[in-house]
């Protein structure tokens, strides 16, 4: 390794591997043998191959703040960290498109884009420390994907490090490229068929105006219900945020915004667009709000409020840090006519396990984010926020829902996945990755399941995987 990226890329010492044996699910570890620092497809395809050759397992790993286990070095191996990989390669303005290397963090892009009225529409709450990378793994959402969609719908084409070591590129530049949509299978993938080290990200005009609004709740049905009301009513909001009331206390006690506490839940609600016509809809907004009992709904009226309004929102999860000493985040989709539902169910789960759950939340695309706060120190409390997670994961498949949004499968929920895919789907998906990774030796046991209803077949050729 140190023969490939140079002895100062290559760590080693027991001491510097706690830094690499877990990411944002900190209830599971597992450190690994080596972390190198590729900077180019030619380095991370050497390294692969050095992989092969030795039969090490390896994976791929970004900012590590991705929150389902998925860049643990299940059994040890090589991660193949690409935070050296930070580069913008090229921004077209005129065709709409940049090319980034995976370390590049998102808020980066944005911001190198800005100042000529473009951004980087996916903006997961950790954008400021995430990188293009991660979310491409783990197809990322954020706030403002109710409008403008996922992380897949901004990926024009990809450079790929298969796990034998050939390079591949799929899509490109231009729209709609004919043939099988490779790009698209392989963003949500989680680092199982391989190493990402190119990306081609299309990038979207800033809007011309916007209008965010505050709307206070006296309960959290209240809130819930304004959201269902809303995309009832035909709008489409930018994003629609909620906050309950724990998770409040903490936002107000780092940032100051203001916030009442007193309140059962808060809705941040944004609109964006041509000017022409906004302030209708946000009046229209803020009437559907008091129509379901909002108390108040405030406006932020300069640019230094608004941006105040995200940092509370995105830097929230750091926030949690205030209320307990470890936390652990779920991620649950169900549809948005369930979220009065499921939330009164989360609550009574936090209770029967003696647990304080706080939530914040992509409310528009009923994408659930409940905070489980716990010690991971004591035993005890560890297998009661496990269980917790767990009933609260089965509640969302039972209301038609699923066990992700945008965090991924990783090595956290692979029981479930048997639980929303029948033995002939999952049979599918393991041939699917088997054709892209058929030593099975990037990112090991994750995603899917190897025992009970799916056994997965190792050593499986890719003539026979197809």
């Amino acid at each position: 390794m140190r023969t490939i990226v140079g002895a100062d890329a290559v760590l080693t010492a027991p001491s510097e591997m706690l830094v690499y044996e877990c990411d944002g699910y900190t209830v599971e570890k597992s450190r690994p043998d080596v972390v190198v620092f590729p900077n180019s497809t030619e380095q991370v395809a050497a390294v692969v191959r050095a992989c092969n050759e030795r039969d090490v397992p390896f994976l791929p790993r970004g900012a590590g703040t991705s929150l389902a286990g998925g860049c643990l070095a299940v059994g040890g191996g090589v991660v193949v960290s690409l935070m050296r990989m930070k580069r913008i390669l090229e921004v077209n303005y005129r065709d709409r498109y940049a090319v980034v290397q995976p370390g590049v963090v998102n808020l980066w892009l944005t911001n190198h884009l800005k100042p000529h009225g473009y951004h980087f529409a996916p903006d997961p709450s950790s954008q400021g420390a995430c990188t293009v990378g991660g979310n491409v793994a783990t197809n990322s959402g954020g706030p403002h994907t109710l409008k403008y969609g996922v992380t897949v719908n901004h990926i024009l084409g990809i450079t790929l490090v298969l796990p034998d070591g050939s390079v591949v590129n799929t899509g490109g530049p231009a729209e709609d490229n004919p043939g099988y949509d490779l790009t698209g299978v392989i963003v949500g993938s989680e680092g199982t068929f391989g190493v990402v080290t190119e990306i081609t990200c299309r990038i979207t005009r800033n809007p011309e105006a916007y209008r965010t609004l505050l709307g206070v709740f006296e309960t959290v049905d209240d809130a819930t219900n304004t959201i269902s009301d809303l995309i009832g009513a035909g709008i489409v909001p930018a994003a629609l945020e909620m906050l309950d009331q724990l998770i409040l206390k903490a936002v107000e006690d780092a940032f100051h915004f203001g916030f009442p506490l007193d309140a059962g839940a808060v809705l941040i609600m944004e609109v964006d667009g041509l000017e022409a016509g906004l302030e209708h809809s946000a009046e229209r907004i803020a009437a559907i709000a008091k129509k379901n009992n909002a108390r108040e709904v405030r406006r932020a009226n300069t640019d230094a409020e608004r941006a105040l309004l995200w940092k509370s929102r995105k830097q929230a999860f750091g926030a949690v840090g205030r209320l307990a000493p470890s936390y652990c985040t779920q991620d649950g989709v169900v549809p948005r006519t369930k979220l009065p539902h499921m939330l009164r169910e989360i609550q009574r789960i936090g209770e029967r396990h003696g647990l304080r759950v706080c939530n914040v939340f992509h409310a528009g695309d009923g994408n659930l984010h409940p905070i489980l706060l716990f010690d991971e120190r004591d035993a005890d409390q560890v297998k009661r926020v496990l269980a917790a997670s767990h009933e609260i994961l089965d509640e969302c498949i039972r209301q038609g829902g699923s066990v992700t949004g945008e965090h991924g499968i990783g090595v956290e929920k692979l029981d479930f996945m048997p639980k929303l895919f029948t033995p002939e789907d999952l049979s599918v998906m393991l041939r699917l990755r088997a054709a892209f990774n058929p030593e099975g030796r990037c990112s090991p046991h994750k995603m899917l399941p190897t025992a009970g209803a799916c056994i997965e077949q190792s050593k499986v050729s890719r003539r026979a995987a197809l």
